[in-house]
């Protein structure tokens, strides 16, 4: 598996985006110091498809299979492909508040900690459906890891679109959600004008 072994803050101040967005709470003291360049079209949408690859942690190929599975369906392209990064089992996770962050949430994937409506699954890209119930299996669930997660990321704000019940780690997806509903900082329409040349 491919890993991006560059440092998170780092990688952060160079795109431009808030580690927060990553579930980390640290700040770089540094400043990005860049000598007035004025940064064309392309290098926008370009920066725009490397945050939305570096906040979900995909890699290139599937999210190119991403982008085209979203055109494929109705309604508007950004919107659909960023519902679709939404939908992936590690982020669920993330946002069910039981993972500090979504690289966290996909080891805890990897792992096989996650049943899907009572089955073992161990695929992190794993697209969920409306009325699936995620949660953390019997045997984990009394492990210390889950214990120190919820004292961190328990008090994350839950999305509306799901249910999470804290005390049993266990989640609802009561539906998918629109693009307001989405706090990812991503303008979707500079990757599809991107991919659309």
């Amino acid at each position: 598996m491919a890993v991006n072994r560059t440092p998170v803050l780092k990688r952060c101040r160079s795109l431009g985006l808030d580690p927060i967005f990553l579930g980390i709470n640290k700040k770089s003291n540094r400043n990005l110091k860049r000598a007035n360049r004025k940064v064309s079209e392309y290098g926008l949408q370009l920066r725009e498809k490397q945050k939305a690859k570096f906040v979900y942690g995909v890699l290139e190929k599937p999210f190119r299979n991403y982008y085209e599975k979203a055109d494929a369906q109705k309604g508007m392209t950004g919107e659909n492909l960023m519902i679709l990064l939404e939908r992936r089992l590690d982020n669920i996770i993330f946002r069910l508040g039981f993972a500090r962050t979504r690289k966290e949430a996909r080891q805890i994937v990897d792992h096989k900690h996650v049943l899907v409506n009572g089955k073992c699954v161990n695929i992190p890209s794993y697209l969920i459906k409306v009325g699936d119930v995620v949660e953390i299996r019997e045997k984990s669930k009394g492990s210390q890891r889950y214990k120190d997660i919820l004292e961190v990321a328990g008090d994350r704000l839950v999305p509306a679109w799901l249910e999470a019940d804290q005390e049993n780690l266990k989640g609802t997806i009561l539906k998918f959600p629109s693009r307001e509903e989405i706090d990812t900082p991503v303008n979707e329409m500079l990757i599809v004008e991107l991919y659309s040349k």
